[in-house]
């Protein structure tokens, strides 16, 4: 076992126990805990909540024992623990910001399948820690840390704090509902099948019709619902009961995605141009952050609204430094990962339930004719190719389709070429972007179109030279 394969570009991540067990889980804490001290401001360092780390765990089979190593790394770093027990991914960064602490650790591996664990970190302000902003650091103070020759002593100390009805006040705070509603829930047996009753089962103008509660550790199906046929169980189950929505959670909660009335999937830009909407009439003219691979549709909604589209790279990291930047009130993100303001520019899967439902609430309209008007465009949705010489790739792409009139070409992330605006008369446009995995030899394509026929067209181009797509990503 290596933590170079456990450490990934934004979280810690690897099968139990064969790539992540007990012995390298306290290894990590350890590391944690010295580097978030090492980030606490001296002006701040004689505040005794400052000096804890929040840890949290889903409900995977061997979350308790990862988790229990991993504190006990963090009380011999030293640094105080306050564990908040089996918790969504976003209840850490509530956590971290309502008990002012150094940083917090969820033991979770997301969606993926039941055998993967994990842990994802966060700063100060529940700040996001990637390769870039702090893992790396903690990957090479781990690697120095032989239990084999040194045991160091546990001197930090470790609390229980049950702060649901905190999390539940700070949720609810996003809820506003206009009228009664039937609503359909998958939890994907992960961390909504504990949030959802805890924060909304007292609503009484919501009919919540549960699917895939049960915490057990293990999956009716994958937890990932951006992987439509994860999606089968919701849109059964609202035309089945006639519900006015459905949506189905992730592992680990922090995201959720969506269907009308009728049991059709949401895209998540798509639903996101409505929500940036619903938060530019609360903070006019405010800047909102969306993720580079977005629909146009939802750039065009935000300056309609009076917003400002701020572009960013993809992921998490990325997304929350330019929320944080430009004091957006609202961010996007195409994985269904949405942040806002007011939660710290965080993310989280239950706040962005109580802002869908608060929109559809405060209309007569079903959700499939809110969003009607936004689904304008022709999009291929996100395509993966086996590519070895990847750079080489995205240079022969932008070579052939970035040189005509009017065609602008960046590199923000991967290389995007949009021709969306250069075709006369306008009927053929066209953008897409073409950006490498960090850790595979796969290139991830999205591509959108004004019609079928020039997405048609031009995907069959870029598939002539990416190949075959890969299945199963």
């Amino acid at each position: 076992m290596t933590l170079s394969k456990i450490f990934k570009a934004y979280d810690v991540r690897g099968i139990y126990p064969e790539a992540i067990n007990e012995t390298l889980a306290q290894q990590i804490g350890v590391a944690a805990g010295r580097f978030l001290k090492s980030q606490i401001d001296p002006a701040e360092a004689q505040d005794p909540m400052r000096q804890n780390v929040v840890v949290g765990r889903d409900m995977r089979l061997s979350s308790p024992a990862l988790a229990k190593a991993l504190i006990k790394g963090l009380t011999a770093s030293p640094v105080n623990v306050i564990d908040v027990g089996m918790v969504d991914t976003s209840f850490i960064y509530f956590a971290v910001n309502h008990l002012a602490c150094c940083g917090g650790i969820q033991t979770t591996a997301s969606h993926n399948p039941p055998n993967y664990n994990g842990f994802k970190f966060s700063g100060l302000h529940a700040r996001p820690i990637g390769a870039d902003t702090g893992l790396e650091q903690i990957k090479r103070i781990a690697a120095t840390v032989d239990f084999d020759k040194e045991t160091p002593a546990s001197t930090g100390r470790v609390e229980q704090r049950d702060l649901w009805n905190d999390y539940k006040k700070h949720v609810r705070k996003f809820l506003k509902v206009g009228r009664p509603l039937k609503i359909v829930v998958d939890a994907s047996n992960g961390m909504a099948g504990k949030f959802m009753p805890a924060i909304f089962d007292d609503v009484k103008e919501l009919q919540i019709i549960p699917i895939n509660y049960e915490t057990s550790g293990k999956f009716v199906h994958e937890p990932n619902p951006l992987v439509p046929e994860n999606m089968r169980w919701t849109q059964e189950a609202v035309k089945k009961h006639g519900a006015d929505l459905g949506v189905c959670f992730d592992g680990d909660a922090d995201r959720c995605m969506f269907t009308d009335e009728q049991g059709n999937l949401v895209a998540a830009d798509i639903l996101g141009a409505r929500m940036a909407e619903h938060f530019l009439k609360l903070s006019p003219g405010s800047p909102i952050v969306h993720d580079l691979r977005a629909s146009k549709a939802l750039t065009e909604h935000i300056i309609a609204c009076g917003g400002q589209p701020v572009r960013s790279r993809v992921g998490h990291v990325f997304m929350k430094k330019l929320m944080k930047e430009n004091d957006a009130v609202f961010g996007a993100e195409l994985s269904a990962h949405i942040y806002y303001r007011d939660n710290w520019y965080a993310d989280s899967g239950a706040i962005t339930f109580a802002v869908v439902v608060s929109i559809l609430s405060a209309q007569s309209k079903p959700l499939s004719a809110l969003l009607k008007p936004l689904q304008k465009y022709q999009s291929l949705g996100e395509t993966n190719f086996h590519v070895e010489d990847k750079q080489a790739m995205m240079d022969a792409i932008k070579a052939r389709f970035g040189l005509a009139p009017g065609t602008q070409v960046d590199e923000l992330d991967g290389v995007t070429i949009d021709a969306f605006d250069s075709t006369p008369g306008g009927g053929g446009g066209w953008w897409c972007n073409v950006r490498p995995s960090n850790t595979e030899p796969l290139l991830r394509l999205n591509l959108e179109a004004k019609n079928q026929a020039t997405l048609d067209k031009i995907a069959g181009e870029l598939k002539a030279m990416l190949g075959e797509p890969v299945k199963g990503h």
